[in-house]
């Protein structure tokens, strides 16, 4: 106790210096809570970024695989090789299904498609003179032997072009969400619509090369957006002879045709991309044709991140130097301190104080004017961080919140239908701005904070330490005098 009341003492009556070695505390305690909050947000947007791409496997043909003895001048060569090609087993629903019941799967969706031709519609064609220019047979593709390509999709989350926005919807009936994945229902190309003059809730008759007629009713029609930069030109974009419906509805059509050449393109959700190798594995176990191999997007879920990792080395930096720079500061002014009041340190030792109490004194001293600091610093870092923090957090907010709106209005607007929901795991993070001081200076930002002030305390209590211990009570009396 008597320590502490001497040491309260000894701050009231050495306000001018106190208050100074306060403002370079709280200036520190400023600048070091701004810095925590940067490396807590760049953290969080880091585990934000991760988190936003969930972990997916393909299933791609392995070209380098089947090229690796293909000597194109040797006849024998080309003639083993479309053997071996056309020797390649692909895979069904059923594989699709087998394949994802597995401990590495998490889930699975996957599109499904097969050529088609019109029964009561026409393709979206013009016939041109061979006088005429080409212009890059979009959507002409006299090599298809089939007029329509009909695509299934097992869900919403596999419509990945509705999601990149290289499709958009146009129309849509009200009710399209609720019953597309479950019926004969179709979405067509806007420019398909105009050239057959088609419109929503109308019936299309489809029909396969031995006759048999299948018919879907339209409930919404969609464009394609053209890339920007393309410099194609073309009378109707790739997509306009695409017919969009469910899974179920191509698996139907091709289970009663085997002639029907359908292809099919699963993605599975994985637990970790260290299991990927198992998994393949798996797969071949299972009866994956070894020319197929297993593709992650483990590089496009982390290229995001690189220019935030950056901010946190920054971050790191400035902390860094902001410490070692107070910490001289303050360790230059106590020895200062402890020049200054030399005199008082030779009566407190010539009464009988011991050198280790009269040091706790000292160290008491620069603790309670610390702590102040460190509070007062402690505030005023986290008013300020906030808005740094959400300064940093400007471009991803805006880009996120714009990448929503643009996903929703792709699918005709579908706020009402959990789409934004399922939009995370799709490459959207979920990033917004902070609404409190909390969100940023957290618990473990004023726990790092309070360890970092009390590191500086002990050095900067060095000098005092030292120079107690070493000082002759009788010699500083004697010098005084």
């Amino acid at each position: 106790m008597f320590i502490l009341k001497n040491a309260w003492i000894s701050i009231k009556r050495n306000k001018g210096r106190n208050i100074l070695i306060g403002i370079i505390i709280l200036i520190i305690a400023c600048f070091c809570t701004i810095t925590l909050a940067i490396k807590n947000t760049a953290n969080y947007l880091i585990n934000s970024y991760k988190n936003a791409y969930e972990k997916e496997v393909t299933i791609s043909f392995n070209r380098e695989n089947m090229m690796k003895n293909f000597n194109p001048s040797d006849e024998s060569s080309r003639e083993d090789a479309k053997e071996k090609f056309d020797s390649i087993e692909s895979f069904t629903v059923q594989d699709i299904k087998s394949f994802a019941d597995s401990d590495y799967v998490k889930s699975y969706y996957y599109t499904y498609s097969l050529g088609l031709n019109g029964n009561n519609i026409e393709k979206a064609e013009i016939e041109t003179d061979n006088d005429m220019p080409d212009f890059g047979g979009r959507g002409r593709k006299e090599n298809s032997t089939t007029d329509f390509t009909l695509t299934g999709y097992s869900s919403k989350e596999a419509m990945s072009e509705f999601i990149s926005g290289t499709y958009t919807m146009s129309e849509i009936a009200d009710n399209a969400w609720d019953i597309a994945f479950d019926g004969n229902y179709a979405f067509i190309n806007s420019e398909l619509a105009d050239y057959n003059d088609l419109k929503l809730n109308d019936k299309i008759k489809l029909e396969d090369e031995d006759g048999n007629t299948y018919e879907l009713e339209i409930i919404g029609i969609f464009k394609e957006n053209e890339d920007e930069g393309s410099e194609q030109l073309s009378m109707f974009s790739n997509s306009a002879n695409t017919i969009i419906t469910n899974a179920d509805v191509v698996s139907d059509i091709a289970s009663k045709n085997e002639d029907l050449k359908a292809n099919i393109n699963p993605t599975f959700i994985i637990d970790s991309y260290d299991n990927v190798d198992k998994l393949q594995t798996e797969f071949y176990d299972k009866g994956l044709d070894e020319n197929y191999v297993l593709k992650t997007n483990e590089e496009e879920a982390t290229s995001g991140v690189s220019s935030i990792q950056n901010i946190n080395s920054f971050a790191t930096t400035f902390l860094v130097i902001t410490l070692i720079i107070g910490g001289v500061v303050l360790l230059v002014l106590n020895m200062i301190n402890i020049r200054e009041r030399k005199y008082e340190i030779g009566v407190l030792r010539t009464i009988g104080i011991s050198k280790i109490k009269l040091t706790m004194q000292f160290v008491f001293e620069l603790v309670i004017v610390s702590l102040v600091a460190l509070m007062i610093g402690a505030g005023a870092g986290a008013l300020s961080s906030k808005g740094v923090s959400n300064a940093l957090l400007a471009n991803e907010i805006n880009s996120t919140n714009a990448k929503t709106e643009e996903v929703d209005k792709n699918f005709g607007g579908m706020s009402d239908h959990g789409m934004k929901d399922q939009m995370h795991g799709r490459g959207m993070p979920v990033v917004q701005a902070y609404d409190s001081i909390d969100a940023v200076v957290d618990i473990k930002v004023l726990l790092e904070l309070l360890g970092i002030g009390l590191s500086l305390v002990l050095v900067s209590s060095i000098a005092s330490m030292v120079s107690i211990q070493r000082f002759s009570p009788l010699t500083i009396l004697k010098e005084r005098s």
